[in-house]
């Protein structure tokens, strides 16, 4: 019997090796189950997210709830800091660095100096005795369906396990099965690593609240199982027998209203949405239709060889070797677009440093909103790949840290409009924290409006620029129209005191803060002429932008990060905010080539590596620069297994679930990695569409579908051997489409809701 067993089992997993290799562009799978917390799956539907361990004797699902943060209501401006300001800016117009520093941790900070922490919640664990000695594990992340699954085989029986988090059902679902009636026993427990928490058990649920240390929040967690077997309660567990099929169902809450208020009932709002709780069956087909309505919006498919076909560890560790798996970037893209789903949905917190994904109680940066590159980088790839309600949480909170910002705008600078600095947390903080050789940095916010305009840019939503995007962004301009200052030395404006972030301390007029605020005045001076409204505001900001001070080209050929020539060419910063004018900026560019001839020096001066998010902002440049061989190298660094045959290894690169490798881990890199794969394919920032601009020799065959452009289009294209071979235009908003793709360049009037066909010399096919 033991023969037919093994082989009836060898069988199965053959089956379902095949069956995880068959879409290489959107399967996670390994053939273990993690070990780790970087090996884990993760799920989410924006507000609450779990990783997946996917063990065997023991599983682990460690989850989160989007606003269980340290700290509580309270405002972070330092009142009265501004009659300060002038003194700061005396000292750094003196070279008084260190003074000034000195002045402005002392006087200029906020209160209190540190931000608040976003926090782990708690665990399930499910204990399966008798299953240590198993054949055929399988596990996967299913990128089409958002779900988790791992299955195996103990004797004859078989397995199964899926997890999803739905975003319907505003709940996690993890459900069991047996392949034999019966056969699945288990037990429940769960726990948390909060100092302060209380457990309880009813009949066929668990509760678990826990009490946030140096904070007023609190949370609960209600876990309800649905069964075909016998429940018991023992020792503060759940005992689950002679079952053939199990479903839990979890749902969290906090008392956070919003970030002025507290006091919210998580009790009755857990209690709620389990007792409104579908079937595993139902809430499964809800979750389908909810999320591939903005997954399938979007496809790529780049050509599949014998490595593509390995576990995704494996497969991460062959292309360190050998970079020759190009479907491996397919996959990438496709999982940064499910990440981006699963931690920013309407009506959620935008996406903060690891997503929604977090098990400590001391995260690194307290995984917070670093708004200096971080929290931007997190949203390059939604307009682009179709994903623009998953845009809106940050828009939301653009409004709010709006509102914090106004009051920071008139405590440190006496100024109208609103001010953020480089980070803001669940209580939307705006003051500069930390120190200020690197906190005090003005234009936060001002980067940050821009992502409300390029959402206008690409989906010509009139009404979403009028009501939405401009007021926020004319308040962001209206702060820098009173705090930029006349430079003593050259007459030009500039922006004191800030810093070139996180690099060279407290300066005056650093290139990254003159290159943002120059887009921001250009976006706000377009707005009005497209809604006719402050024509004098616009003409204002008109006459302030040229007075800005200019990129300037340094001694060495490079790009100046600051007003004076002092750059080092051996430093290797992870910091390179002076290219902002190149992405996401558009000041930089084959239009302005000395400009461009200097970032691509200051880029090669900063070198190729980095940490995770650094690698990938630098794919974004090279895609830019159009040297696609060059944003090649740096996505094999962004693929460095950071884990390898589970040995911890160094520098930036992925986890062996892709998940960013700071280290240690943050979301911002799968984020921008997505972004820069793509600006080699299409890019669409010079008012038109550019095809295949920096095309990788490493990547000559594929498809893509749904990708958007500026503009208000919807594109799909194909290549071959490294040349175009179709393209189709969908047209959203009526306007003339200008397409680019090589040296040939067309214009094509077009009707709103119609596609265009072009052959590969752009001429429209009948």
């Amino acid at each position: 019997m033991r023969p037919l067993i093994q082989t009836v089992s060898l069988l199965i997993f053959i089956i379902l090796q095949c069956h995880a290799q068959n879409d290489i562009h959107s399967k996670l799978w390994y053939k273990q189950p993690a070990k780790q917390w970087e090996e884990a799956l993760p799920i989410g539907n924006g507000a609450l997210a779990a990783m997946i361990f996917g063990g065997v004797e023991t599983e682990q699902i460690q989850f989160n709830e989007e606003t269980l943060w340290t700290g509580e209501p309270r405002s972070y401006a330092h009142k009265g800091a501004s009659v300060h300001l002038a003194e700061i800016r005396r000292l750094l117009n003196e070279g008084k660095q260190k003074e000034a520093e000195a002045m402005a941790n002392a006087q200029f900070m906020s209160q209190p100096l540190r931000q608040m922490a976003y926090q782990a919640f708690g665990d399930v664990y499910i204990d399966f005795p008798g299953h240590a000695q198993h054949t055929a594990y399988l596990r996967e992340l299913d990128l089409h369906t958002a779900t988790v699954k791992s299955s195996y085989q103990v004797g004859a029986v078989r397995y199964t396990r899926q997890a999803i988090a739905s975003y319907p059902a505003k709940a996690i679902y993890y459900h069991m099965t047996s392949s034999e009636k019966g056969k699945l026993d288990f037990t429940i427990r769960l726990d948390a690593i909060h100092a302060k928490k209380e457990l309880s058990i009813t009949e066929n649920q668990m509760e678990l609240e826990v009490y946030v240390d140096k904070g007023a929040l609190k949370g609960i967690a209600k876990l309800k199982i649905l069964t075909d077997g016998e429940v018991k309660r023992a020792d503060g567990k759940l005992i689950v027998s002679k079952a053939t099929n199990a479903t839990l169902v979890l749902a969290a809450a906090t008392n956070y209203i919003d970030y002025k208020n507290i006091g919210g009932d998580p009790a009755a709002k857990t209690a709620e949405i389990l007792r409104e709780a579908p079937t595993f069956e139902k809430a499964y087909s809800s979750h389908l239709t909810d999320y591939q309505k903005l997954f399938n919006r979007f496809a790529i498919a780049l050509t599949s060889n014998e490595a593509s076909a390995l576990p995704t560890d494996e497969r991460l560790s062959h292309f360190k070797k050998d970079p020759n798996d190009p479907a491996l970037l397919a996959l990438y893209v496709q999982f940064a677009r499910y990440l981006l789903i699963a931690s920013s949905r309407p009506g959620s917190h935008p996406a903060n440093l690891q997503g929604k994904w977090n098990h400590k109680l001391n995260p690194s940066w307290d995984s917070k909103y670093t708004v200096n590159i971080n929290t931007e980088m997190n949203y390059w790839p939604a307009e682009l790949t179709n994903l623009s309600e998953c845009h809106e949480p940050l828009y939301q909170m653009v409004k709010e840290v709006s509102e914090t910002g106004a009051e920071v705008a008139k405590e440190h600078y006496n100024a109208k409009g609103w001010v953020l600095h480089h980070n803001t947390d669940v209580w939307r903080g705006a003051a500069p924290i930390n120190a200020s050789n690197h906190g005090i940095w003005v234009t936060g916010g001002a980067w940050l409006t821009l992502h409300l305009w390029e959402h206008y840019r690409f989906t010509q939503d009139k009404a979403f620029l009028q009501n939405t995007a401009y007021p926020l962004m004319k308040g962001a301009a209206e702060f820098f129209v009173d705090f930029l200052v006349k430079d003593p030395k050259t007459g030009y404006l500039i922006s004191s005191p800030s810093n070139s972030p996180e690099n060279g301390g407290l300066v005056a007029g650093p290139t990254m803060d003159h290159q943002i605020i120059r887009a921001l005045f250009k976006a706000c001076i377009e707005t009005a002429g497209i809604l006719k409204t402050d024509a004098a505001l616009a003409k204002k900001l008109a006459e302030t932008s040229k007075q800005i001070a200019p990129n300037h080209i340094g001694q060495y050929g490079q790009l100046q990060e600051w007003m004076t020539d002092i750059d080092d060419t051996t430093s290797h910063h992870r910091h390179v905010s002076h290219l902002w004018g190149g992405y996401p900026g558009e000041e930089i560019s084959p239009a302005t080539p000395d400009l461009l001839k200097a970032a691509i020096k200051s880029l090669n001066y900063r070198g190729d590596d980095g940490t995770g998010w650094s690698l990938a902002w630098k794919i974004n440049y090279w895609a830019r620069f159009l040297d696609g061989e060059h944003a090649y190298t740096m996505i094999r660094k962004l693929f460095n297994p950071v884990y390898d045959a589970g040995q911890k290894m160094s520098g930036g690169g992925s986890y062996p679930n892709l998940f960013d490798a700071h280290p240690p881990f943050q979301i911002d890199g799968n984020f921008g990695g997505a972004s820069g794969i793509l600006e080699t394919l299409v890019q669409s920032h010079l008012g038109e569409i550019n095809l295949l601009p920096a095309l990788p020799k490493a990547l000559p065959d594929g498809k893509i579908s749904g990708l958007c452009a500026r503009g208000g289009f919807e594109m799909d294209m194909e290549w071959k051997e490294g040349r175009l071979t179709g393209l189709a235009i969908r047209s959203q908003a009526g306007n003339t489409c200008k397409i680019r793709y090589g040296s040939k360049v067309v214009s094509i009037p077009t009707a709103k809701g119609k596609t265009y066909r072009l052959g590969p010399d752009l001429t429209v096919l009948k």
